[in-house]
């Protein structure tokens, strides 16, 4: 019978399909469909000997050669890093100058390389570049939120093949954000805990969802996940924001994350998917009541009119099923 959970990070009610639940290898791309690319393309903007091809580079870091990870200004930015950031309001209308950052991380020199087929160390230089522009966009006075984010295949809204992350860093909180921080506030008021460790705690209690485990992190599917395979890699550590992180941590997390990537690489023959790096502002460093983590969230079924209309998911997946399956694809 199909069944109503309700997630209790994001305030929302899902519907688990039963009826129609996949198993979870039906999720599975075919040999077919995936994607094969070579390690250089001479067109792409990304790759080594096409620097010129975009903005100058605002943070890199070298390999002895050349480059491992390389920063640069999005050429079709979203918003402008020149101006002031104003605010106006006429009546109802409220408007913000388009102040900010867009930045692309190009994660490896490799064409054909996707964080699954990455070492740890590679991955770690990633992360470390994650945190340098998380810092450098929350030291600027015009920017509210920093948001990390990786988009990878065409379902998932990339335009370009070569392996890249952004960064968006805003002049305004958006309402998701704010939502998540008053929610975890409220909990913390009535109940004297975080919501996030609450739920970490229960998830690795009960050991059905976890996908993986490291010294510093967890990842598993959430009891009420919106989709089939979503998955959050929390800090066992309570941090508030993701610049709070120690070395040890930022190592974990690239060991943690590239896994839990590789299992979906394996299992589901390298699903589009989309990351996100889910934190507080660094004003934020330090509060008792919530929990930064990155969510995971493969693109392997559609929004469509229900989802639209009612705000409300339907997953036609089991996410202990699911987490049970990735926990069995071994991966290096």
């Amino acid at each position: 019978m199909p069944e109503l959970r309700y997630n209790v990070l994001t305030r929302e009610w899902v519907i688990i399909a039963t009826e129609r639940a996949k198993r979870p290898d039906q999720f599975a791309k075919s040999e077919a469909d995936r994607r094969k690319l070579p390690a250089f393309n001479p067109k792409c903007p990304f790759c080594p000997g096409n620097e010129k091809m975009t903005p100058p580079e605002t943070y890199v870091i070298p390999d002895g050669k050349g480059w491992q990870v390389r920063v640069t200004p999005n050429k079709f930015s979203a918003l402008a890093y020149e101006g002031e950031r104003r605010r106006a309001i006429v009546g109802i209308r409220r408007t913000v100058t388009g102040v900010g950052i867009h930045e692309v991380i190009v994660e490896t020199p490799d064409h054909s390389k996707t964080t699954a087929l990455l070492q740890d160390r590679e991955v770690e230089l990633i992360i470390q570049a994650y945190l340098n522009r998380f810092k450098f966009a929350s030291s600027d006075s015009r920017i509210e939120q920093v948001t990390i984010f990786k988009n990878h295949g065409e379902a998932a809204g990339t335009s370009l093949e070569h392996p890249h992350s952004q960064m968006i860093a805003t002049p305004v909180i958006t309402t998701q954000l704010r939502d998540r921080l008053f929610n975890a506030l409220e909990h913390f008021d009535e109940f004297g805990e975080c919501i996030f460790c609450r739920v970490l705690d229960q998830e690795r209690k009960e050991g059905v969802r976890i996908v993986l485990e490291t010294p510093h992190f967890v990842s598993f599917i959430p009891f009420a996940c919106l989709s089939p395979f979503s998955i959050l890699v929390m800090p066992r550590r309570h941090m508030a924001c993701f610049a709070e992180m120690n070395d040890a941590e930022t190592a974990d997390l690239a060991r943690n994350l590239r896994r839990t990537l590789a299992k979906l690489y394996h299992g589901l023959g390298d699903p589009d998917y989309n990351y996100v790096v889910r934190t507080a502002p660094t004003e934020y460093c330090g509060v008792k009541y919530y929990h930064w983590y990155v969510s995971i969230i493969p693109r392997l079924t559609k929004m469509a009119g229900f989802e639209l209309g009612s705000g409300m998911f339907i997953n036609v997946s089991l996410p202990e099923e699911n987490a049970s399956f990735l926990r069995g694809i071994q991966v290096q």
